[in-house]
């Protein structure tokens, strides 16, 4: 479920012009797993005085089973199926921080349907951030093979000519959370509130 809205933004400041020109519209959060979709989108829903939903939290509530038990079950393709379904459903919720699994981009209904109810960010990590972020963890079905590594890579070549349609690029990388938060922020009031100014990817310099 979603997290508890906070008071109002302080008027005049970035957050509330931002709020402000969001209107009805979602911030969705795409990437990688690892990329830090749900750590990033917690922060920012703060910042931004939001409502902040995983939609992998959400998906397995609505199927009452893990992520991984789901793809043991059914298989991946049952699994986009409902999450496709649980996404839609989350994107006619109103002004809230969204964060979603990897893969639901990839869906074109998906991504046309967060072209209309959000603004997608993409939070782009190198493959050695995101192993790095995952290896600990068991809960990324993707990755149960005999070469992670080589796994990853492949998905983040097939996935990132893919993630390159979202409205906006941040860099994950391994400096301060708020450090990226301050980026989408930046960037978010940039594309929202100055749509003049040109676009550009934050956070470039590795």
């Amino acid at each position: 479920m979603s997290e508890t809205i906070q008071p109002a933004t302080t008027p005049g400041s970035p957050e509330a012009e931002i709020t402000a020109a969001l209107g009805t519209r979602l911030i969705v959060l795409i990437g990688m797993m690892g990329a830090g979709k749900s750590t990033i989108g917690r922060r920012l829903a703060a910042r931004l005085k939001l409502p902040f939903v995983d939609a992998d939290n959400e998906i397995e509530a609505a199927a009452t089973m893990t992520i991984p038990e789901i793809f043991e079950a059914h298989g991946e393709a049952h699994f986009r199926d409902g999450e496709a379904r649980v996404i839609a459903r989350l994107l006619e919720s109103g002004p809230t921080v969204l964060a979603t699994g990897g893969g639901s981009f990839m869906r074109e209904e998906t991504r046309q349907r967060i072209r209309d109810k959000a603004i997608s960010v993409w939070l782009k990590a190198d493959a050695d951030v995101i192993l790095r972020r995952v290896k600990r963890r068991g809960d990324r079905p993707l990755l149960q093979t005999a070469d992670p590594a080589g796994t990853v890579t492949r998905l983040l070549t097939e996935r990132e000519p893919v993630y390159q349609d979202a409205d906006l690029t941040i860099w994950s990388r391994d400096v301060p959370h708020d450090k990226i938060v301050d980026e989408c922020i930046e960037a978010l009031h940039a594309r929202l509130c100055a749509p003049d100014e040109p676009s550009q990817v934050m956070g470039g310099l590795r």
